[in-house]
């Protein structure tokens, strides 16, 4: 009988029912592409558009199989072996090796969680005319308690939420009117200056796109995301079906997509206003922001620093929590957002001394918002040793079975870790000469 039924007309109801179920099917992946788009990112990007003009916009279009093949071998990391990231290393490596990846990611991050901190309370000072000193612990203290008293489900559901945020940019970017004709030509034509100012935005890009904390992040809150139905156990968790794995690919590659479509849209937007009239040689998002005024107008302004704010209470909680997923796994303890502050002590003890350490930062006197551009490069410099890692873990049969990286994904990897480490050493060879 149900074959000789008529197909249901596709009528114009069914299409936003099918739009919302398959971004309700988007989770780690959307939340990792979007948090990639930190104050960080913001400000790198925006500092590349103003130096360089429309010319770097060849790298959102080069970067993107980069990070995504990066993602997308840590997801299937997490959900083959049921661990993530740190939990893999500790069963297959030395103490050596566990404890030096983690190291990487704990300096990285905590420099990160500083700028970007500093970041959101510039941009708020900007927007209320409130101190930015008082602004920072504020922050601190209100996403630390989004991490201590929610749920893993509750703060999946708030990221991906504040994703819509990112689209301030786009919003900006259509009001500063750029060049499009020369925006499409850099796009697909690349440009590349032998100079050290170039190489270390280059740096900046790549190392704030393919960002260390977000290979943590992506294969831990894969595991949590199997936790979240019932998969408690890791015998449980262990294996993933062809399906599954087909879902994560949809999740990252548009998580990626969107991640990479904004930074295109900063880089244009600070282009055709701020490089255009021969604003060359800004810091920060913040002064891009109060350029973009007398430039496009209030309501570029407005989603340039709103978007900032916004941001940052997606990037901040995902640099944290990565910390206290690394050191929980590489030490064996419990540990997960889903678990109360009672029952992980120390999961949450290494999320509060991450922000805390990341605060101090700034009450010392470095300073947080020329730090949000240095801590993408740091990241650019720290990437390809924690690639080539990921890279041995999920191509190692022992590890991940018949589910160990395919070639074209073991290819895209390698051509990673090699560009990002090729990006770096020029960048010194350049400061040197």
């Amino acid at each position: 009988m149900r074959a000789t039924k008529p197909r249901p007309r596709r009528d114009a109801a069914s299409v936003p029912a099918r739009v919302e179920r398959f971004f309700a099917e988007l989770g780690p992946g959307l939340v990792t592409g979007a948090a990639d788009d930190d104050p960080s990112g913001i400000s790198t990007y925006s500092v590349t558009g103003a130096a360089f003009g429309y010319a770097p916009l060849w790298i959102a279009l080069f970067s993107f199989p980069l990070m995504v093949s990066v993602q997308l071998m840590c997801a299937r990391l997490g959900m083959v072996t049921g661990k993530g990231l740190a939990g893999v290393v500790r069963a297959r490596y030395s103490r050596s090796v566990l404890w030096g990846a983690c190291s990487l990611l704990i300096v990285a991050n905590v420099v990160n969680i500083g700028a970007d901190l500093g970041g959101m309370a510039e941009a708020t000072e900007l927007v209320t005319g409130l101190n930015h000193r008082v602004l920072i612990p504020v922050y601190g203290v209100l996403i630390v308690l989004l991490l201590f008293f929610s749920s893993y489900r509750q703060i999946a559901r708030t990221f991906k939420w504040l994703t819509l945020v990112l689209f301030a940019y786009v919003g900006a970017g259509i009001l500063a009117h750029p060049a499009w004709e020369t925006a499409l030509r850099a796009t697909f034509i690349p440009h590349v200056e032998w100079s050290a100012r170039y190489f270390s935005v280059l740096v900046g890009v790549l190392g704030t796109t393919i960002s260390p904390y977000l290979f943590f992040w992506q294969a831990s809150v894969e595991v949590e995301e199997d936790r979240a139905i019932g998969r408690r156990t890791l015998r449980q968790r262990q294996g993933s079906t062809a399906a599954e794995l087909r879902r994560s690919f949809i999740d990252v590659v548009v998580g990626m997509f969107f991640s990479n479509f904004i930074m295109y849209f900063i880089i244009l937007t600070t282009a055709a206003t701020l490089h255009a009239s021969g604003q060359t040689h800004i810091s920060t998002a913040r002064e891009a922001a109060e350029a973009l005024r007398p430039l496009a107008g209030p309501a570029a302004y407005w989603l340039f620093t709103l978007g900032l704010i916004g941001t940052g209470m997606l990037g901040v909680p995902v640099l944290a929590g990565s910390c206290a997923y690394a050191i929980a796994e590489a030490s064996a303890w419990r540990g997960s957002l889903e678990d109360t502050p009672n029952s992980a002590r120390r999961f949450y003890a290494v999320v509060a001394v991450a922000m805390l350490v990341g605060l101090l930062l700034d009450v010392v006197g470095f300073n947080a918002v020329a730090m949000l551009f240095w801590s993408a490069v740091v990241n650019g410099v720290l990437a390809p040793p924690l690639i080539v890692l990921v890279l041995l873990l999920t191509s190692d049969r022992e590890v991940m079975g018949a589910r160990a990286n395919p070639p074209l994904l073991r290819w895209v990897g390698w051509a990673t870790a090699a560009t990002m480490s090729a990006a770096a050493g020029a960048m010194i060879v350049t400061a040197l000469l």
